[in-house]
Protein backbone atom coordinates (compact mmCIF):
# COMPACT_ATOMS: atom_id res chain seq x y z
CA UNK A 1 0.00 0.00 0.00
CA UNK A 2 1.41 3.55 -1.43
CA UNK A 3 1.56 6.02 2.05
CA UNK A 4 1.94 10.17 2.01
CA UNK A 5 5.41 10.61 3.16
CA UNK A 6 6.96 13.73 3.97
CA UNK A 7 11.33 14.04 4.53
CA UNK A 8 11.59 17.25 6.71
CA UNK A 9 15.85 17.87 6.25
CA UNK A 10 18.31 20.10 4.01
CA UNK A 11 17.55 19.62 -0.17
CA UNK A 12 17.63 21.89 -2.79
CA UNK A 13 18.12 25.21 -2.83
CA UNK A 14 20.71 24.23 0.20
CA UNK A 15 24.18 22.00 -1.09
CA UNK A 16 25.83 19.28 0.44
CA UNK A 17 25.89 15.40 1.00
CA UNK A 18 22.62 16.02 3.41
CA UNK A 19 20.64 17.37 1.06
CA UNK A 20 21.82 15.19 -1.68
CA UNK A 21 20.93 12.49 0.71
CA UNK A 22 17.28 13.86 1.23
CA UNK A 23 16.75 14.04 -2.64
CA UNK A 24 17.53 10.46 -3.36
CA UNK A 25 15.45 9.28 -0.68
CA UNK A 26 12.60 10.98 -2.30
CA UNK A 27 13.19 9.50 -5.69
CA UNK A 28 13.63 6.30 -4.83
CA UNK A 29 10.65 6.51 -2.13
CA UNK A 30 8.14 7.84 -5.11
CA UNK A 31 9.85 5.32 -7.53
CA UNK A 32 8.46 2.95 -5.14
CA UNK A 33 4.61 4.21 -5.42
CA UNK A 34 4.52 6.35 -2.39
CA UNK A 35 3.55 10.05 -2.48
CA UNK A 36 6.86 12.01 -1.31
CA UNK A 37 7.63 15.45 -0.54
CA UNK A 38 10.46 17.63 1.12
CA UNK A 39 9.99 19.95 3.33
CA UNK A 40 13.55 22.09 3.71
CA UNK A 41 14.90 25.26 5.39
CA UNK A 42 14.41 29.09 4.86
CA UNK A 43 16.92 29.26 6.65
CA UNK A 44 18.91 26.63 8.01
CA UNK A 45 22.27 28.15 9.80
CA UNK A 46 22.31 31.72 10.60
CA UNK A 47 25.16 33.10 8.47
CA UNK A 48 27.35 34.06 11.77
CA UNK A 49 27.01 30.40 12.45
CA UNK A 50 28.51 28.53 9.24
CA UNK A 51 31.76 28.32 8.62
CA UNK A 52 31.74 27.97 4.63
CA UNK A 53 31.28 30.77 2.11
CA UNK A 54 27.44 29.88 1.42
CA UNK A 55 24.90 27.02 1.95
CA UNK A 56 23.65 27.14 -1.64
CA UNK A 57 24.41 25.16 -4.10
CA UNK A 58 25.10 26.25 -7.80
CA UNK A 59 23.52 23.36 -9.78
CA UNK A 60 19.96 23.79 -11.45
CA UNK A 61 17.08 23.09 -9.30
CA UNK A 62 15.64 18.98 -9.68
CA UNK A 63 12.90 19.18 -11.91
CA UNK A 64 11.61 15.73 -10.56
CA UNK A 65 11.20 16.78 -6.65
CA UNK A 66 8.44 18.60 -4.89
CA UNK A 67 10.63 20.62 -2.36
CA UNK A 68 8.88 23.52 -0.34
CA UNK A 69 10.57 25.90 1.73
CA UNK A 70 8.89 26.49 5.14
CA UNK A 71 11.21 25.65 8.11
CA UNK A 72 13.29 28.23 10.23
CA UNK A 73 15.61 26.96 12.30
CA UNK A 74 15.63 29.53 15.21
CA UNK A 75 12.08 30.51 14.88
CA UNK A 76 10.14 28.90 17.98
CA UNK A 77 6.97 30.07 15.96
CA UNK A 78 7.81 29.29 13.02
CA UNK A 79 8.18 25.58 14.50
CA UNK A 80 4.58 25.79 15.43
CA UNK A 81 3.47 26.76 12.39
CA UNK A 82 5.11 24.24 10.48
CA UNK A 83 4.18 20.98 12.96
CA UNK A 84 0.62 21.79 13.25
CA UNK A 85 0.68 22.20 9.04
CA UNK A 86 2.06 19.18 8.33
CA UNK A 87 0.24 17.43 11.87
CA UNK A 88 -2.97 18.54 9.79
CA UNK A 89 -2.15 17.22 6.68
CA UNK A 90 -1.83 13.80 8.21
CA UNK A 91 0.90 12.24 6.49
CA UNK A 92 1.03 8.54 6.94
CA UNK A 93 5.29 8.80 7.67
CA UNK A 94 7.63 11.92 8.18
CA UNK A 95 11.09 11.34 8.30
CA UNK A 96 12.99 13.54 9.71
CA UNK A 97 17.29 13.95 8.90
CA UNK A 98 19.59 14.58 12.53
CA UNK A 99 22.74 15.06 12.57
CA UNK A 100 23.63 18.09 14.86
CA UNK A 101 22.14 19.30 18.28
CA UNK A 102 21.94 22.52 17.27
CA UNK A 103 18.77 21.97 15.16
CA UNK A 104 17.17 19.55 18.33
CA UNK A 105 15.30 22.46 19.77
CA UNK A 106 13.38 23.23 15.94
CA UNK A 107 13.02 19.61 14.69
CA UNK A 108 12.10 18.60 18.59
CA UNK A 109 9.38 20.67 18.15
CA UNK A 110 8.04 20.44 14.99
CA UNK A 111 7.96 16.46 15.56
CA UNK A 112 5.81 17.19 18.89
CA UNK A 113 3.19 19.22 17.05
CA UNK A 114 2.97 16.74 14.03
CA UNK A 115 2.38 14.19 16.61
CA UNK A 116 -0.49 15.29 18.32
CA UNK A 117 -2.50 14.02 15.56
CA UNK A 118 -2.00 10.89 16.81
CA UNK A 119 -1.42 9.44 13.35
CA UNK A 120 1.33 10.25 11.70
CA UNK A 121 4.53 8.89 12.80
CA UNK A 122 7.69 9.85 12.93
CA UNK A 123 11.08 8.30 11.78
CA UNK A 124 14.39 9.66 12.18
CA UNK A 125 17.39 8.83 9.29
CA UNK A 126 20.52 9.91 12.03
CA UNK A 127 24.02 10.51 10.63
CA UNK A 128 25.25 11.95 14.35
CA UNK A 129 24.35 12.24 17.51
CA UNK A 130 27.18 13.24 19.36
CA UNK A 131 28.85 15.96 17.29
CA UNK A 132 32.52 16.63 15.82
CA UNK A 133 32.65 19.80 17.72
CA UNK A 134 31.31 19.56 20.78
CA UNK A 135 28.83 21.61 22.78
CA UNK A 136 28.10 21.63 26.59
CA UNK A 137 24.14 21.91 25.66
CA UNK A 138 24.54 19.02 22.92
CA UNK A 139 22.93 16.19 25.88
CA UNK A 140 20.02 18.36 26.63
CA UNK A 141 19.45 18.72 23.06
CA UNK A 142 20.04 15.28 21.96
CA UNK A 143 17.45 13.74 24.39
CA UNK A 144 14.60 16.67 23.95
CA UNK A 145 14.97 15.38 20.41
CA UNK A 146 15.12 11.93 20.38
CA UNK A 147 12.09 11.56 23.31
CA UNK A 148 10.05 13.89 20.25
CA UNK A 149 10.11 10.89 17.60
CA UNK A 150 8.79 7.32 17.65
CA UNK A 151 12.09 5.62 16.07
CA UNK A 152 15.19 6.02 14.06
CA UNK A 153 17.41 4.40 11.80
CA UNK A 154 21.36 4.58 11.79
CA UNK A 155 24.38 4.23 9.49
CA UNK A 156 26.90 2.71 12.17
CA UNK A 157 27.27 0.96 15.34
CA UNK A 158 29.16 4.34 17.33
CA UNK A 159 25.73 6.13 16.29
CA UNK A 160 24.15 3.22 17.73
CA UNK A 161 25.84 3.37 21.08
CA UNK A 162 25.62 7.31 21.35
CA UNK A 163 21.29 6.38 21.25
CA UNK A 164 22.15 3.08 23.72
CA UNK A 165 23.90 6.56 26.30
CA UNK A 166 21.32 8.52 25.85
CA UNK A 167 18.85 5.68 27.55
CA UNK A 168 15.95 6.25 24.83
CA UNK A 169 14.37 2.71 24.33
CA UNK A 170 12.62 3.44 20.80
CA UNK A 171 12.94 0.90 17.46
CA UNK A 172 16.32 1.55 16.24
CA UNK A 173 17.52 -0.58 13.24
CA UNK A 174 20.74 -0.25 10.98
CA UNK A 175 21.30 0.12 7.47
CA UNK A 176 24.44 1.42 5.62
CA UNK A 177 24.98 4.48 4.40
CA UNK A 178 23.33 4.08 0.65
CA UNK A 179 25.84 4.89 -2.56
CA UNK A 180 25.16 7.91 -3.76
CA UNK A 181 24.42 7.58 -7.64
CA UNK A 182 23.25 11.32 -8.26
CA UNK A 183 26.99 12.57 -9.08
CA UNK A 184 26.98 10.59 -12.91
CA UNK A 185 28.98 7.83 -14.33
CA UNK A 186 32.90 7.45 -14.47
CA UNK A 187 34.44 8.82 -17.55
CA UNK A 188 37.93 7.73 -19.54
CA UNK A 189 40.73 9.09 -17.09
CA UNK A 190 41.93 11.29 -19.88
CA UNK A 191 39.32 13.14 -20.05
CA UNK A 192 38.75 14.01 -16.47
CA UNK A 193 42.59 15.00 -16.41
CA UNK A 194 42.04 17.65 -19.29
CA UNK A 195 38.60 18.69 -17.55
CA UNK A 196 40.44 19.59 -14.29
CA UNK A 197 44.05 20.82 -16.08
CA UNK A 198 45.40 17.59 -14.65
CA UNK A 199 48.60 15.94 -16.02
CA UNK A 200 47.48 12.21 -17.03
CA UNK A 201 50.84 11.23 -17.26
CA UNK A 202 50.58 11.94 -13.06
CA UNK A 203 49.21 9.11 -10.91
CA UNK A 204 46.51 11.04 -8.05
CA UNK A 205 45.21 10.88 -4.63
CA UNK A 206 42.23 12.33 -3.60
CA UNK A 207 41.02 13.99 -0.56
CA UNK A 208 37.79 14.83 -1.12
CA UNK A 209 35.12 17.43 0.58
CA UNK A 210 34.93 19.90 2.91
CA UNK A 211 38.08 20.43 5.20
CA UNK A 212 36.99 20.28 9.14
CA UNK A 213 39.92 19.15 11.58
CA UNK A 214 38.17 16.01 12.58
CA UNK A 215 38.77 14.68 9.18
CA UNK A 216 42.60 14.32 9.65
CA UNK A 217 44.04 16.66 6.61
CA UNK A 218 47.05 16.74 8.94
CA UNK A 219 47.89 13.14 9.08
CA UNK A 220 47.76 12.55 5.37
CA UNK A 221 50.38 15.67 4.81
CA UNK A 222 52.37 13.87 7.30
CA UNK A 223 52.05 10.77 5.41
CA UNK A 224 53.07 12.22 2.48
CA UNK A 225 55.84 13.95 3.54
CA UNK A 226 57.01 10.49 4.85
CA UNK A 227 56.41 8.95 1.57
CA UNK A 228 58.37 11.68 -0.23
CA UNK A 229 61.60 11.32 2.27
CA UNK A 230 61.22 7.39 0.79
CA UNK A 231 61.51 8.65 -2.66
CA UNK A 232 58.16 6.92 -3.04
CA UNK A 233 56.03 9.50 -4.36
CA UNK A 234 57.67 10.15 -7.80
CA UNK A 235 54.85 10.67 -10.20
CA UNK A 236 52.41 10.75 -7.81
CA UNK A 237 50.41 14.22 -6.61
CA UNK A 238 48.01 14.83 -3.85
CA UNK A 239 44.46 16.47 -4.52
CA UNK A 240 42.69 18.08 -1.74
CA UNK A 241 39.69 18.92 -3.42
CA UNK A 242 36.92 21.09 -0.71
CA UNK A 243 36.25 23.91 1.06
CA UNK A 244 38.32 24.52 4.29
CA UNK A 245 35.99 25.38 7.33
CA UNK A 246 38.65 26.78 9.61
CA UNK A 247 42.40 27.52 9.62
CA UNK A 248 43.67 26.76 6.42
CA UNK A 249 46.70 28.60 6.91
CA UNK A 250 48.10 25.57 9.41
CA UNK A 251 47.93 23.45 6.18
CA UNK A 252 49.07 25.87 4.15
CA UNK A 253 52.42 26.13 6.18
CA UNK A 254 52.35 22.26 6.75
CA UNK A 255 53.01 21.59 3.27
CA UNK A 256 55.39 24.30 3.08
CA UNK A 257 57.56 23.31 6.57
CA UNK A 258 57.66 19.72 4.49
CA UNK A 259 58.24 20.60 0.65
CA UNK A 260 55.16 19.93 -0.72
CA UNK A 261 54.29 22.91 -2.66
CA UNK A 262 54.69 20.63 -6.02
CA UNK A 263 53.25 17.42 -4.34
CA UNK A 264 49.94 18.83 -2.95
CA UNK A 265 47.03 20.81 -5.18
CA UNK A 266 44.79 22.80 -2.76
CA UNK A 267 41.59 23.72 -4.24
CA UNK A 268 39.98 25.75 -1.42
CA UNK A 269 36.34 26.06 -3.20
CA UNK A 270 33.06 23.60 -2.82
CA UNK A 271 32.97 21.08 -5.87
CA UNK A 272 29.84 21.72 -7.75
CA UNK A 273 27.65 18.37 -8.59
CA UNK A 274 28.01 17.83 -12.03
CA UNK A 275 32.16 18.53 -11.77
CA UNK A 276 32.55 15.14 -8.77
CA UNK A 277 33.24 12.73 -11.23
CA UNK A 278 36.11 14.43 -12.77
CA UNK A 279 37.67 14.02 -9.35
CA UNK A 280 36.64 10.53 -8.94
CA UNK A 281 37.60 9.12 -12.24
CA UNK A 282 41.04 11.17 -12.46
CA UNK A 283 42.28 9.84 -9.58
CA UNK A 284 44.07 6.15 -8.15
CA UNK A 285 42.16 6.27 -4.72
CA UNK A 286 40.42 8.28 -1.93
CA UNK A 287 42.16 9.17 1.64
CA UNK A 288 40.09 9.54 4.40
CA UNK A 289 42.58 9.62 7.44
CA UNK A 290 39.83 10.25 9.70
CA UNK A 291 40.59 11.44 13.42
CA UNK A 292 36.86 10.53 14.39
CA UNK A 293 33.78 9.66 11.97
CA UNK A 294 30.32 8.18 12.42
CA UNK A 295 29.99 7.57 8.84
CA UNK A 296 30.93 9.09 5.01
CA UNK A 297 28.88 10.33 2.59
CA UNK A 298 32.20 10.63 0.39
CA UNK A 299 33.14 6.70 1.07
CA UNK A 300 29.59 5.74 -0.82
CA UNK A 301 30.78 8.36 -3.49
CA UNK A 302 33.94 6.71 -4.10
CA UNK A 303 32.02 2.82 -4.40
CA UNK A 304 29.95 4.81 -7.04
CA UNK A 305 32.91 5.65 -9.16
CA UNK A 306 34.68 2.22 -8.19
CA UNK A 307 37.70 4.14 -6.39
CA UNK A 308 39.75 2.07 -4.05
CA UNK A 309 40.28 3.46 -0.44
CA UNK A 310 42.58 4.27 2.27
CA UNK A 311 40.75 5.37 5.48
CA UNK A 312 41.56 4.96 9.27
CA UNK A 313 39.84 2.60 11.77
CA UNK A 314 37.24 5.09 13.43
CA UNK A 315 33.55 5.18 13.75
CA UNK A 316 31.63 3.48 10.97
CA UNK A 317 34.28 3.60 8.55
CA UNK A 318 35.86 0.18 9.24
CA UNK A 319 31.77 -1.35 8.67
CA UNK A 320 31.55 0.50 5.29
CA UNK A 321 34.97 0.26 3.92
CA UNK A 322 35.86 -4.05 3.86
CA UNK A 323 39.85 -4.27 4.25
CA UNK A 324 42.15 -5.58 1.77
CA UNK A 325 38.76 -5.69 -0.44
CA UNK A 326 38.03 -2.35 -1.64
CA UNK A 327 40.49 -0.84 0.32
CA UNK A 328 42.76 -0.79 3.85
CA UNK A 329 41.18 -0.01 6.82
CA UNK A 330 44.78 1.35 8.73
CA UNK A 331 45.46 2.71 12.37
CA UNK A 332 45.09 6.59 12.84
CA UNK A 333 48.91 7.47 12.17
CA UNK A 334 51.14 8.88 9.56
CA UNK A 335 52.80 5.65 9.40
CA UNK A 336 50.52 3.36 8.51
CA UNK A 337 49.22 5.72 5.89
CA UNK A 338 52.24 6.00 4.21
CA UNK A 339 52.44 2.36 4.53
CA UNK A 340 48.65 1.16 3.20
CA UNK A 341 49.63 4.20 0.37
CA UNK A 342 52.97 1.46 -0.57
CA UNK A 343 51.00 -1.40 -0.41
CA UNK A 344 47.95 0.13 -2.59
CA UNK A 345 50.90 -0.17 -6.00
CA UNK A 346 52.28 -3.52 -5.28
CA UNK A 347 50.86 -6.62 -6.10
CA UNK A 348 48.35 -6.18 -8.06
CA UNK A 349 46.39 -4.61 -5.40
CA UNK A 350 44.98 -1.61 -6.63
CA UNK A 351 43.55 -3.52 -9.92
CA UNK A 352 42.50 -6.42 -7.61
CA UNK A 353 40.65 -3.28 -5.63
CA UNK A 354 38.90 -1.73 -8.61
CA UNK A 355 37.78 -5.25 -9.55
CA UNK A 356 35.97 -6.13 -5.84
CA UNK A 357 34.42 -2.71 -5.63
CA UNK A 358 31.89 -3.53 -8.68
CA UNK A 359 30.22 -6.55 -6.32
CA UNK A 360 30.79 -4.56 -2.90
CA UNK A 361 28.85 -1.90 -4.03
CA UNK A 362 25.67 -3.93 -4.69
CA UNK A 363 25.34 -4.04 -0.65
CA UNK A 364 24.71 -0.25 -0.38
CA UNK A 365 21.43 0.45 -2.09
CA UNK A 366 18.19 3.00 -1.52
CA UNK A 367 15.70 0.51 -1.48
CA UNK A 368 17.61 -1.25 1.40
CA UNK A 369 17.19 2.02 3.41
CA UNK A 370 13.89 2.21 2.42
CA UNK A 371 12.81 -1.02 3.13
CA UNK A 372 14.71 -0.30 6.95
CA UNK A 373 13.26 3.16 7.54
CA UNK A 374 9.33 1.21 6.52
CA UNK A 375 10.48 -1.38 9.16
CA UNK A 376 10.67 0.79 11.89
CA UNK A 377 7.71 2.50 10.90
CA UNK A 378 5.85 -0.91 10.57
CA UNK A 379 6.95 -1.68 13.95
CA UNK A 380 6.07 1.68 15.33
CA UNK A 381 2.54 1.05 13.82
CA UNK A 382 2.47 -2.27 15.67
CA UNK A 383 2.90 -0.96 19.10
CA UNK A 384 5.24 -3.41 19.45
CA UNK A 385 7.57 -1.78 22.47
CA UNK A 386 9.31 -4.81 22.89
CA UNK A 387 11.90 -3.72 20.14
CA UNK A 388 14.28 -0.74 21.68
CA UNK A 389 17.71 0.73 20.77
CA UNK A 390 19.30 -1.50 23.35
CA UNK A 391 18.57 -5.01 20.75
CA UNK A 392 17.40 -3.87 17.00
CA UNK A 393 19.92 -4.19 14.19
CA UNK A 394 22.84 -5.24 16.08
CA UNK A 395 23.35 -8.26 14.25
CA UNK A 396 23.03 -6.52 11.03
CA UNK A 397 26.11 -4.52 11.16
Amino acid sequence: MSKRITIIGPAYPYRGGIASFDEMLARTYTARGDQTRIVTFTLQYPSLLFPGKTQYSVSPAPEDLEIERKVNSINPFNWLRVGNAIGRARPDMVIMKYWTPFLAPCLGTIARCIRRNRYTKVIVQVDNIVPHEHNFTDRIFNKYFVRSVDGFVYMSGQVKRDLDDLGIKKPALFSPHPIFTGYGKTVPREEACRKLELDPGMHYSLFFGLVRDYKGLDLLLDAWARLKSDGLTGGHRLIVAGEFYGNKEKYLRQIETNGLEKDVIVLDFYIPDEDVKYYFSAADVLIQPYHSATQSGVTQIAYNFGLPMIVTDVGGLSEIVADNVVGYVVEGTSEAIANAFEKLYSDGNLERFRENLVQEKERFSWDAMCDRIDEVFAIVNSGDKSVGIGDAGEANI
